[in-house]
Formats: structure tokens, sequence, C-alpha cells
């Protein structure tokens, strides 16, 4: 398995994609929206992260709970994707989550059942110690 993160949506305050769970075979298990922070050259708690490709490993986090852990990102630490709302819930992390709404009227989307969809990833992952994720402009 992989996961491949398609981003198609930078603005000011955050950028937009969607996370694939592929198999062996490339074929798509599962997919969600993603949410990370605008890319404002890979700088610490205020950016998304380089394009490239990443190991991940399974984590509970104490603060956000069941995540993945993206090893090795550039001038980077404690990369995770993990549960939340809004552009406002990461410091340089990546969200997922069913839908795109917006839900605090603030004009900017976020992403809608998050912690559901952290379950159903990590559940889909529960054999899997550790992966490959894929990160690239669409």
């Amino acid at each position: 398995m992989r996961i491949l993160i398609e981003r198609y949506n930078y603005d000011d305050k955050q950028t937009l994609g969607r996370l694939y769970l592929l198999d062996e075979h490339n074929h798509i298990l599962a997919d969600w929206h993603s949410l990370e922070l605008p890319n404002i050259d890979n700088k610490r708690i205020v950016s998304c992260i380089p394009e490239g490709t990443y190991k991940a490993r399974k984590h509970n986090s104490p603060k956000h709970g069941l995540s993945l852990w993206l090893q090795d990102v550039p001038n980077r630490s404690e990369i995770l994707i993990h549960k939340g709302n809004y552009h406002s819930d990461i410091l340089g992390c990546i969200i997922i989550g069913s839908d795109l709404a917006d839900i605090n009227g603030d004009g900017y989307l976020d992403v809608t059942n998050s912690k559901n969809s952290i379950k159903e990833l990590m559940s889909m992952l529960q054999d899997v110690d550790s992966l490959m994720i894929d990160i690239v402009r669409f």
C-alpha cells in the first residue's frame, strides 16, 4: 500500500488536495479530502511541506490520537496526518476528511468528518507498519 496526496488548490491560508490510499497495483482503495497550510517555502508551523516522497509510520499522538507520522521531511519534524477541521488546526501537518464545507463561516473550505476519516484510514492500515507517501501538485 501507499498514499498519494494530489494538491490542487493553493491560496493565502491553505492548500486543498485529495488523499488516495492505493494498493500495490495503484488501484484506489479509498480517498479523502486533505487540508494543509499554504506553501510558504517550507517554513515551520506556517507552511505545508515540500512535494516529494516520504516514509510514514503509524503513530499514537498524545494530542491527535491515531495518526501517520511522516519521516525525513527536510528541515521539519513531527509532521503528521491527523484529525482536524480547519486550517487553524494545523501547524504544518495534514488533516483529512470526507467532504469540504465552510463549517466556521470564515470563507475558507474546511474538511468534515475528520475523526471518522482518520479512523477509517487507520483501520485500512491495520496490518501495515510503514508505507510511502507521495505528495504532488495536480
